[in-house]
This record gives C-alpha cells, sequence and structure tokens, in this order.
C-alpha cells in the first residue's frame, strides 16, 4: 500500500499537555488589562479560555494571539514593539505581558508529555515514518527536551527558527512546509497532526495529504469546528494515528 511517509506534529495540545497552561496566561494576561481597556462604564466580560481560547489563540504566535483577541472585542491598541515591556497599553505589551505569566507557570508547574505520544512516535519510526514537531513557541525545543521526545524526531521547527527565518505565523503554513522540506517531502506526501483551528487551517492551505485533528477534550462542538476548518478526520489522542496513517493513500 503507498502510504504517507512524514508527519508533521504540532507540539502543544498534541504532543505536550502545555495547552492548558497557554489558555490560563492568556486569561490572566487579558483579564488584568479588561480595566484598563474599559470604554467610558462598559466593562469588557472576562476573556473565556475554552472558546475565545480555541477560536482566537490557540495556535498562533503570541503577537497574532493577542491581535485577533483585541480584533474581536473592538478594543484597538498601538502595534507598539516587539521589546515592549509586559503591559497592557500595545499590542506588543499584551504579547509580552502573556509571555511573562506563561514562563512563570512554568517554572511552578511545569510540562508533561501526552502518555500516548511516546507510543505512536515510536511505531512510526518502527515503520521508518519521519517526523517532525513544529511550534510557533520558543519554549517548545527545551520541553520536548525535558519530555525526553527530541530522539523520536527528525526535525524540530520552533519560535526561534520561525523568528530567524521571519516565517509567517498560523493559520499560515510557513511553519509546517518549512518542517516538511526538512523531512524531505512534498506537502502532498505528508501529514499534518494538529489541536488547533488555526492548525488544520493551515494544514489545508499548505494542501498536506493528510490533516489530522486531535480533540482531547471529546467535545462534539470542538471536533465539528476542526472538521469544518479543515481537518479531513478528528482523534480523540494519538493511539489510533498510526493505524490512520496506514490506511490512508496520498
Amino acid at each position: 500500500m503507498n502510504v504517507l511517509r512524514a508527519v508533521v506534529f504540532d507540539t502543544d495540545g498534541v504532543l505536550l499537555d502545555s495547552a492548558v497552561l497557554h489558555a490560563a496566561a492568556w486569561k490572566a494576561a487579558f483579564d488584568s488589562c479588561l480595566g484598563a481597556w474599559a470604554s467610558g462604564v462598559e466593562r469588557q466580560r472576562p476573556f473565556d479560555a475554552d472558546d475565545e481560547y480555541r477560536e482566537l489563540v490557540d495556535g498562533k504566535p503570541r503577537y497574532d494571539g493577542a491581535l485577533a483577541f483585541l480584533t474581536a472585542r473592538g478594543i484597538d491598541l498601538p502595534t507598539g514593539a516587539p521589546d515592549d515591556d509586559p503591559g497592557c497599553g500595545t499590542v506588543w505589551a499584551v504579547a509580552a505581558r502573556k509571555e511573562q505569566i506563561f514562563t512563570g507557570m512554568l517554572g511552578t508547574r511545569g510540562v508533561a508529555a501526552f502518555v500516548d505520544a511516546r507510543p505512536a512516535l515510536t511505531t512510526l519510526r518502527e515503520r521508518n515514518i519521519r517526523c517532525a514537531a513544529v511550534s510557533a513557541s520558543r519554549h517548545a525545543r527545551p520541553l520536548l527536551e525535558a519530555a525526553g521526545l527530541t530522539g523520536l524526531f527528525d526535525v524540530m521547527v520552533d519560535g526561534e527558527d520561525a523568528r530567524r527565518l521571519a516565517l509567517v505565523g498560523k493559520p499560515d503554513p510557513a511553519l509546517f512546509l518549512e518542517a516538511a522540506a526538512r523531512l524531505g517531502a512534498l506537502p502532498a506526501g505528508a501529514a499534518v497532526v494538529e489541536d488547533a483551528i488555526a492548525g488544520v487551517e493551515a494544514g489545508r492551505r499548505g494542501h498536506f495529504g493528510l490533516v489530522i485533528g486531535i480533540d482531547r477534550s471529546h467535545r462534539g462542538d470542538t471536533a465539528g469546528a476542526l472538521l469544518a476548518r479543515g481537518a479531513n478526520v478528528v482523534l480523540p489522542d494519538l493511539a489510533d494515528l498510526p493505524a490512520t496513517l496506514s490506511g490512508h493513500r496520498p
């Protein structure tokens, strides 16, 4: 059978149980600024760490996530600069505030790999399927190293690579296309595995042969959103990933 021979994995929420920390950090950053953003007597509602996180910021670079939330709420801030201090006055300052909070959470709580990640990756390696780990976060590489997963990947593309190569964040497919190129695979002969709406959109825009959504929340609306925005199939975790890949003809 002619099967896909390369897989590009998103990191947060697919391999590492870190999405909940990202959502909590965004909520803390946004909610702490709501008072400063109040218009007259009108108060902004707190950030929804489920629906708004999934729809607006999940899987995106920090600046893009901050801008998407602010735009959705009708909050107009100056762009600022990438070296802005954490705060509420510019988009970059809000992004820096989230980074500051997230880094602090990592120091106290840490991040573990999902229990199904290593078995799935090991099976793919045994089948000579080349794998890449991708993330817009500069934390991805050290977190994967701490989880003991780096040896199961042929390629890693992280936030430092994105900055150095000026790769546009999801839903643009640039990160995934860079990973596929490093694997020596054409997008049509590779799969993307993603838990974020922006990520499955990126896989679809990049014309990957198979876009697999991961819905660890087991919520029907999440799976439906992933399918609607680009996933060919949605799995509850990585346990059935090797079988799914084997059953697909590119």
